[in-house]
């Protein structure tokens, strides 16, 4: 069966099905401006499907269907005035016979004086177009050659000036070619240069090419951006008048969103941190502004739940982040509870390693951060430089915090410190204190992650209607219906895991790492702290430590395996005892500086007191008398004379010289028949005692 106004391809040209009539089909060619309907036998058009010369196509004046010109516009007037018109033919039963449809033309020239070549181009471009009314709307689109451009040749084309003097600038092709080194120099680019700038740097050049055009005949600023907007596409001035790393962040299109890149809850982390917008004052001194406290965040993608989070006054880096992640692999009910929150697990499920975590890459690139990779399976990825996009969701976050809090908390950054006219410094208003406001943003943690309705989340097609857009609702969903729980791991063992690691070195004094030393129980039984060259110790290892304290480090004592023993400090680096390592850091950095100056004038009394012995030893070679007088061996044997008798004079050069004039006898008082013990105290075994 053909359908009425069905468009087929017959060998090559292309027909429109205007009518079925038993054995015979009318239709017309629709590309032939001279065509009328003709009748064709079904079996032909059988025939060449059989020799597939046959072909149903697409209609390609389909568009007419959906075109509604606004009423009270010129092309729905001329569309509704030639179809009526054109009614009396169409209405006839049997319009494809000439015979018939002569007539019929002839009535409509002389009813509405008209001609009949207007007659049979309106009916073709009816029965072309698919007889339908919006066959017979005027084609303004294909009027004003809009896209072709036109050529000057002898004056400037467009509207003459007005006010201006000049008659303005003939653009072409050497003017046009100004136009491109002026658009690709300044307007290409990622300087930020405006368009009346380029138009100034295109003058200049003009001029240098043409210096006898008088300045009012100069390309004007309006025929710049004309050429500008007819040759260079959006996307273009868009890639290269920016960086490309803004571009990439800001500007590019998006083709997806973070869900479709995770199964579940868990599945994917991101991390990233802040310097909060509200300066604190201290704990133990309300009096003391601390500045700006650094929040790190850790987001679930899937359920936008927030699993964990740091507040303090560590740099962003790898040990303020290793908190962060503690805090979200582990349960928080002891953590919300310190704070003053009682919550159960099911109110803050996200407790184990998710699959991936997604960061920076400077927190998190390295080898110390490998250990998660290759012991507990969890991939870790990095975003790339300065694309802050690759994290949207922690990045959005961070003002979704700040909402939460910034109106109302003392201290809150509000814009620039310049003073106005009756304002004040927001830094002196700071009143919170590091607990008060990790506590604040606990609760909108809490608040967020069990009722905070995203409505922009894109849920899957497999989500049901009455599930609610809440990241605990979403959790849980996901953990019934899509990955299952998070793996579950002992938090002491991921948190050393997690730990920063060094070589150390292993000497009798104990284990050395930055200059600290360190002993433990099994080390003193495998007598590696005894001395002497017999005794066999490793001469390098690896251990783990907490950068926030130095009491302790975590010695790995077999290669390639996760095993440790805890390390404390040794009465050597007692010192040390209390502090983190950057204090010890810090402490050690200084003492070399004070080590070197002293070193410089050490060197200096060194060499003072060598310049004084060569100089004794040269006087005393000039005062020593002739040593030929006397016999060598005479001289050796009266040294022992000599020593006593230089013994002798120094015994009476010391001697005191008594003095007993003015002198008085003592008061004698006698004392207790039980006399308390006035020994010194012996320590002897205390400091030879080994230790326990």
């Amino acid at each position: 069966m053909f359908q009425i106004n069905e468009v087929v391809r017959f060998y090559d040209t292309r027909f429109r099905v205007l009518e079925n009539i038993n054995t015979h089909l009318v239709w017309i060619n629709i590309d032939d401006e001279k065509a009328l309907p003709e009748l064709i036998l079904v079996d032909e058009i059988y025939g060449a499907i059989d020799e597939d010369v046959f072909e149903r196509i697409d209609d390609p004046h389909n568009y007419l269907k959906y075109e509604s010109p606004p009423e009270s516009t010129i092309a729905r007037e001329k569309r509704d005035k030639n179809l009526s018109l054109l009614k009396p033919l169409i209405e006839l039963p049997d319009f494809y016979n000439s015979k018939s449809r002569g007539p019929v033309v002839e009535k409509i020239v002389v009813e509405f004086g008209t001609t009949k070549q207007t007659v049979y181009r309106l009916a073709r471009k009816y029965w072309q177009r698919g007889q339908i009314p919006n066959a017979l709307l005027p084609d303004y689109k294909n009027s004003g050659g809009k896209g072709k451009r036109r050529v000057a040749k002898d004056k400037k084309l467009g509207r003459p000036r007005k006010y201006s003097p000049g008659t303005g600038a003939i653009v072409d092709e050497p003017t046009e070619r100004l136009f491109r080194i002026a658009i690709d120099k300044y307007i290409l680019s990622d300087k930020g240069h405006s368009f009346p700038y380029a138009h100034r740097r295109l003058e200049t050049m003009y001029h240098n090419y043409f210096p006898d055009v008088p300045e009012e005949n100069l390309p004007s600023l309006w025929q710049l951006r004309h050429f500008y907007k007819r040759e260079y596409v959006q996307t273009e001035a868009l890639q290269k008048r920016i960086s490309k790393k803004d571009y990439s962040k800001d500007i590019r299109p998006l083709h997806s969103t973070a869900n479709t890149q995770v199964l579940g809850p868990g599945s994917r982390y991101e991390i990233d941190a802040t310097i909060a917008d509200v300066y604190l004052v201290s704990d133990s001194d309300r009096g003391n502004i601390v500045g700006r406290p650094v929040v790190y965040m850790v987001i679930d993608v899937f359920s936008r739940m927030v699993a964990g989070f740091y507040i303090g006054f560590e740099n962003p880096s790898y040990a303020a982040a290793l908190q962060a992640l503690h805090v979200a692999i582990s349960s928080k009910s002891d953590y919300c509870h310190a704070l003053g929150f009682d919550i159960a697990d099911d109110e803050w499920p996200c407790i184990g390693l998710p699959d991936a975590l997604l960061a920076d890459r400077g927190e998190l690139l390295g080898y110390q951060i490998e250990n998660l990779e290759s012991n507990f399976f969890m991939r870790i990825e990095n975003a790339p430089p300065y694309r802050g996009d690759a994290k949207g969701i922690v990045e959005r976050h961070f003002k979704t915090m700040h909402e939460s809090f910034g109106p109302f908390v003392p201290g809150y950054v509000t814009g620039n410190l310049v003073k106005k006219r009756g304002g004040s410094d927001y830094r002196l208003d700071a009143k919170l204190t590091i607990t008060d406001f990790t506590q604040i943003v606990l609760s909108s943690v809490l608040q967020h992650n069990q009722f905070a309705v995203l409505d922009k989340y894109d849920r899957d097609v497999d989500m049901p209607t009455d599930l609610p857009n809440t990241p605990l609702h979403l959790w849980n969903w996901g953990i019934q219906n899509r990955t299952g729980r998070l793996r579950q791991t002992d938090s002491d063992a991921l948190r050393i895991a997690l730990l920063p690691r060094s070589s150390v070195t292993v000497s009798e004094r104990g284990v050395s790492l930055s200059g600290l030393y360190y002993t433990s129980p099994e080390i003193v039984r495998l007598g590696w702290t005894h001395r002497g060259r017999d005794v066999k110790r490793p001469k390098k290892m690896m251990a783990a430590y907490d950068p926030l304290s130095a009491d302790n480090i975590y010695l790995f004592y077999e290669k390639g395996s996760n095993k440790y023993w805890k390390c404390s400090l040794t009465d050597l680096s007692r010192q040390y005892r209390g502090s983190s390592f950057w204090d010890v850091w810090q402490l050690r950095e200084e003492q070399k500086k004070v080590s070197a100056k002293a070193k410089v004038a050490a060197k200096e009394s060194r060499r003072q007191h060598e310049e004084f012995v060569l100089e004794k030893i040269s006087q005393a070679e000039a005062s020593s008398p002739n040593k030929s007088e006397r016999p060598n061996s005479e001289r050796i044997s009266a040294i022992k004379n000599n020593r006593s008798n230089e013994k002798q004079l120094e015994r009476q050069s010391k001697a005191p010289t008594p003095d007993n004039r003015n002198k008085k006898s003592a008061e004698i008082i006698p004392l207790n028949k039980t006399s308390p013990d006035l020994d010194y105290p012996d320590y002897i075994d205390e400091l030879f005692e080994d230790d326990d």
